[in-house]
Protein backbone atom coordinates (compact mmCIF):
# COMPACT_ATOMS: atom_id res chain seq x y z
CA UNK A 1 0.00 0.00 0.00
CA UNK A 2 2.55 2.78 0.99
CA UNK A 3 5.00 1.80 -2.06
CA UNK A 4 1.74 1.97 -4.42
CA UNK A 5 1.43 5.54 -2.53
CA UNK A 6 4.53 6.49 -2.87
CA UNK A 7 5.20 5.67 -6.90
CA UNK A 8 2.07 7.78 -7.73
CA UNK A 9 3.65 10.88 -5.57
CA UNK A 10 6.49 10.50 -7.70
CA UNK A 11 4.67 10.25 -10.63
CA UNK A 12 3.08 12.93 -9.70
CA UNK A 13 5.68 15.42 -9.50
CA UNK A 14 7.55 13.98 -12.61
CA UNK A 15 10.18 11.78 -10.99
CA UNK A 16 11.74 9.06 -13.08
CA UNK A 17 11.36 5.94 -10.93
CA UNK A 18 11.00 1.91 -10.36
CA UNK A 19 8.67 0.18 -8.08
CA UNK A 20 9.97 -3.25 -7.30
CA UNK A 21 10.29 -6.04 -4.64
CA UNK A 22 12.20 -8.80 -3.36
CA UNK A 23 11.78 -11.91 -3.79
CA UNK A 24 11.01 -12.13 -7.82
CA UNK A 25 10.76 -8.92 -10.09
CA UNK A 26 13.11 -11.52 -12.73
CA UNK A 27 12.46 -13.82 -14.90
CA UNK A 28 14.99 -16.20 -12.69
CA UNK A 29 13.92 -14.23 -9.37
CA UNK A 30 10.38 -15.52 -10.17
CA UNK A 31 11.45 -18.95 -10.12
CA UNK A 32 13.70 -18.65 -7.25
CA UNK A 33 10.35 -17.10 -5.48
CA UNK A 34 8.51 -20.08 -6.04
CA UNK A 35 10.82 -22.47 -4.55
CA UNK A 36 11.43 -19.98 -1.42
CA UNK A 37 8.10 -19.44 -0.89
CA UNK A 38 5.66 -22.04 -2.21
CA UNK A 39 4.51 -24.27 0.65
CA UNK A 40 5.05 -27.24 -1.61
CA UNK A 41 8.78 -27.12 -1.63
CA UNK A 42 8.58 -28.19 1.78
CA UNK A 43 11.94 -27.56 4.22
CA UNK A 44 14.83 -26.61 2.78
CA UNK A 45 18.13 -26.29 5.01
CA UNK A 46 18.24 -22.50 6.29
CA UNK A 47 21.60 -22.09 4.25
CA UNK A 48 20.03 -23.60 0.92
CA UNK A 49 17.30 -21.00 1.74
CA UNK A 50 19.33 -18.36 2.41
CA UNK A 51 22.24 -18.63 -0.62
CA UNK A 52 18.50 -19.28 -3.06
CA UNK A 53 17.83 -15.33 -1.76
CA UNK A 54 21.26 -14.48 -2.53
CA UNK A 55 20.84 -15.37 -6.20
CA UNK A 56 17.47 -13.40 -6.58
CA UNK A 57 19.06 -10.81 -4.99
CA UNK A 58 21.91 -10.91 -7.21
CA UNK A 59 19.75 -10.71 -9.95
CA UNK A 60 17.58 -8.77 -8.97
CA UNK A 61 20.46 -5.55 -8.68
CA UNK A 62 22.51 -6.27 -12.15
CA UNK A 63 18.89 -6.34 -13.80
CA UNK A 64 16.12 -3.79 -12.34
CA UNK A 65 18.27 -1.72 -9.37
CA UNK A 66 21.31 -0.78 -10.43
CA UNK A 67 20.51 0.13 -14.30
CA UNK A 68 17.85 2.27 -12.48
CA UNK A 69 20.18 4.10 -10.44
CA UNK A 70 23.01 4.48 -13.09
CA UNK A 71 20.03 6.65 -15.10
CA UNK A 72 19.12 8.67 -12.01
CA UNK A 73 15.70 7.09 -11.14
CA UNK A 74 14.21 6.47 -7.51
CA UNK A 75 14.11 3.14 -6.72
CA UNK A 76 11.19 1.86 -4.29
CA UNK A 77 11.65 -1.59 -3.73
CA UNK A 78 9.63 -3.78 -0.83
CA UNK A 79 12.09 -6.01 1.07
CA UNK A 80 15.89 -5.72 0.38
CA UNK A 81 19.09 -6.99 2.00
CA UNK A 82 17.64 -6.17 5.34
CA UNK A 83 14.58 -8.63 5.00
CA UNK A 84 17.12 -11.46 4.84
CA UNK A 85 19.10 -10.53 7.17
CA UNK A 86 16.06 -10.35 9.87
CA UNK A 87 14.23 -13.75 8.13
CA UNK A 88 17.19 -15.81 6.73
CA UNK A 89 19.37 -14.23 9.58
CA UNK A 90 17.65 -14.16 13.07
CA UNK A 91 14.97 -15.99 11.74
CA UNK A 92 16.82 -18.92 10.76
CA UNK A 93 19.17 -18.72 13.65
CA UNK A 94 22.07 -18.30 10.73
CA UNK A 95 25.09 -16.19 12.14
CA UNK A 96 24.77 -12.52 10.83
CA UNK A 97 28.07 -11.98 10.07
CA UNK A 98 27.66 -14.31 7.10
CA UNK A 99 24.33 -13.96 6.02
CA UNK A 100 25.65 -10.32 5.39
CA UNK A 101 28.52 -10.64 3.82
CA UNK A 102 27.06 -12.83 1.42
CA UNK A 103 23.76 -10.48 1.16
CA UNK A 104 26.59 -7.47 0.36
CA UNK A 105 28.20 -9.33 -2.24
CA UNK A 106 25.61 -10.90 -3.98
CA UNK A 107 24.24 -6.87 -4.02
CA UNK A 108 27.81 -5.29 -5.03
CA UNK A 109 27.15 -3.64 -1.18
CA UNK A 110 24.30 -1.59 -2.95
CA UNK A 111 22.50 -0.19 0.01
CA UNK A 112 19.42 1.75 0.53
CA UNK A 113 19.44 5.55 1.63
CA UNK A 114 16.24 4.76 3.39
CA UNK A 115 14.62 1.62 4.63
CA UNK A 116 10.81 2.33 5.85
CA UNK A 117 9.82 -0.60 8.69
CA UNK A 118 6.66 -0.98 9.32
CA UNK A 119 6.24 -2.58 12.87
CA UNK A 120 3.45 -4.10 14.05
CA UNK A 121 3.26 -7.85 16.11
CA UNK A 122 3.65 -10.26 13.50
CA UNK A 123 1.77 -12.87 15.75
CA UNK A 124 -1.50 -11.05 14.70
CA UNK A 125 -0.55 -9.87 10.89
CA UNK A 126 0.72 -12.94 10.32
CA UNK A 127 -2.41 -14.51 11.68
CA UNK A 128 -4.89 -12.46 9.60
CA UNK A 129 -3.79 -14.43 6.11
CA UNK A 130 -5.75 -16.87 5.17
CA UNK A 131 -3.17 -18.75 2.64
CA UNK A 132 0.06 -18.42 4.21
CA UNK A 133 3.46 -19.32 1.99
CA UNK A 134 5.96 -21.62 3.12
CA UNK A 135 8.25 -18.34 5.24
CA UNK A 136 4.72 -17.06 6.47
CA UNK A 137 4.60 -20.15 8.28
CA UNK A 138 7.88 -20.27 9.97
CA UNK A 139 6.04 -19.80 13.07
CA UNK A 140 5.59 -17.08 15.92
CA UNK A 141 9.41 -17.53 17.16
CA UNK A 142 10.66 -17.27 13.86
CA UNK A 143 8.43 -13.94 13.33
CA UNK A 144 9.66 -12.69 16.79
CA UNK A 145 13.67 -13.47 15.99
CA UNK A 146 13.07 -11.22 12.80
CA UNK A 147 11.35 -8.06 14.27
CA UNK A 148 13.62 -8.14 17.33
CA UNK A 149 16.33 -7.86 14.55
CA UNK A 150 14.48 -5.23 12.57
CA UNK A 151 13.63 -3.16 15.92
CA UNK A 152 17.31 -3.68 16.72
CA UNK A 153 18.76 -2.58 13.34
CA UNK A 154 16.54 0.63 13.63
CA UNK A 155 17.61 1.31 17.04
CA UNK A 156 21.28 1.42 16.25
CA UNK A 157 21.04 3.47 12.91
CA UNK A 158 18.20 6.05 12.75
CA UNK A 159 20.02 8.24 10.09
CA UNK A 160 18.88 4.90 7.57
CA UNK A 161 15.76 3.74 9.18
CA UNK A 162 12.41 4.74 9.96
CA UNK A 163 10.24 3.23 11.99
CA UNK A 164 6.44 3.29 12.22
CA UNK A 165 3.44 1.48 13.29
CA UNK A 166 1.82 -0.03 11.36
CA UNK A 167 -1.46 0.68 12.56
CA UNK A 168 -1.84 3.85 12.08
CA UNK A 169 -3.91 5.42 9.14
CA UNK A 170 -2.79 4.86 5.81
CA UNK A 171 -2.53 8.49 5.19
CA UNK A 172 -0.54 9.40 8.34
CA UNK A 173 2.07 6.67 7.59
CA UNK A 174 2.37 8.56 4.04
CA UNK A 175 2.72 11.56 5.37
CA UNK A 176 5.49 10.71 7.70
CA UNK A 177 7.11 8.79 5.24
CA UNK A 178 7.18 11.73 2.52
CA UNK A 179 8.29 14.27 4.98
CA UNK A 180 11.74 11.99 5.79
CA UNK A 181 12.05 11.46 1.79
CA UNK A 182 11.96 14.82 0.51
CA UNK A 183 15.29 15.97 1.65
CA UNK A 184 16.84 13.00 -0.06
CA UNK A 185 15.33 14.01 -3.25
CA UNK A 186 16.85 17.60 -3.28
CA UNK A 187 19.44 16.50 -6.41
CA UNK A 188 17.27 14.28 -7.74
CA UNK A 189 15.81 15.59 -11.24
CA UNK A 190 12.37 15.77 -12.44
CA UNK A 191 10.94 15.98 -15.29
CA UNK A 192 7.41 18.39 -15.57
CA UNK A 193 6.05 17.73 -18.68
CA UNK A 194 5.22 13.72 -17.66
CA UNK A 195 3.95 15.15 -13.92
CA UNK A 196 0.30 15.02 -13.15
CA UNK A 197 0.37 17.63 -10.30
CA UNK A 198 -3.27 18.92 -10.44
CA UNK A 199 -4.96 15.81 -8.66
CA UNK A 200 -3.79 13.04 -7.19
CA UNK A 201 -5.81 11.59 -4.81
CA UNK A 202 -5.23 10.12 -0.96
CA UNK A 203 -1.40 11.41 -1.39
CA UNK A 204 -0.11 14.48 0.72
CA UNK A 205 1.70 17.18 -1.12
CA UNK A 206 3.71 18.51 1.75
Amino acid sequence: TQATRLCDWLAARGYDFVRTYEPGDTAAGRRIRDIVLSPKTGDLAPRAEALLYAADKAQHVAEVVRPALERGAVVVCDRYVDSMLAYQGAGRVLKLSEVESMARWATHDVRAHLTVVLDMDPALAVREKLQQDRVEAAGDEFHARARQFFLDLAGRDQARYMMLDARLQREVITAQILERLLPLLTDVPVHPADSELSETPGIVSP
